[in-house]
């Protein structure tokens, strides 16, 4: 990895409205604008920070810095692809998944809905902040249902781990909207969730 190359923040495939009335232009501004922004910026500060660390040769800092690089490089990872996983009902949001994706969750959940309701079961349940994960094994073929807190990424959970969809349960993805009702938010977001997203992740890392 280039430890002088910068991230940046990535376009929204849509504007900030585009997913109302299940999630808010506002909070989709202040989201994107002000709480992904930031990992990014302190990401790009810790990696500048550990460059130099690396080149003077101090090994205290460089270990002081990982939790650093995880929390803010894990937000910069999930977020961008939490963006990804929503789309606007007028470009097939919520609309349900086919296929090969379709089948191997009736296959493993035995429905939608079933899974629907664990992940949202999942969600609600998960104290303080993180994510809920529809998540591949490239290795076993098999789909699962995983959490993790703060801002770790699916591959915190397992090296084979591939995330297909993604929820963030941080209050700051819903509470100007949805206050403490955290079931609420995990109910309409399906109305918004791009499976078509999931379906070409589910494809291509699983051809067969």
């Amino acid at each position: 990895m280039d430890l002088t190359k910068n991230l940046t923040l990535p376009e929204l495939p849509y504007g900030y409205e585009a997913l109302e009335p299940a999630i808010s232009g506002e909070i989709m501004r202040l989201h994107h604008q002000k709480h992904h922004q930031a990992y990014v910026t302190n990401f790009n500060k810790a990696l500048h920070q550990l460059s130099a660390a690396v080149a003077d040769g101090d090994t205290s800092a460089v270990v002081m810095l990982q939790s650093s690089l995880k929390f803010n490089g894990g937000g910069h990872i999930n977020h961008s692809i939490f963006w990804k996983n929503l789309a606007p009902v007028s470009e097939g949001g919520g609309v349900p998944p086919k296929g090969r994706l379709g089948s191997a969750i009736d296959e493993q959940f035995g429905s939608l809905e079933a899974l629907i309701q664990k992940m949202n079961t999942h969600g609600a349940a998960l104290q303080g902040s993180g994510w809920v994960w529809l998540a591949l094994d490239k290795e076993s073929k098999r789909i699962s249902v995983e959490t993790t807190a703060n801002q770790d990424p699916i591959v915190t959970k397992g090296p084979t781990l591939v995330a297909l969809l993604s929820i963030d349960v941080w209050e700051h993805a819903y509470y100007l909207q949805y206050k403490n009702v955290r079931p609420d938010y995990l109910k309409n977001i399906w109305n918004v969730m791009n499976w078509n997203y999931a379906s070409a992740v589910y494809d291509k890392e699983c051809p067969n």
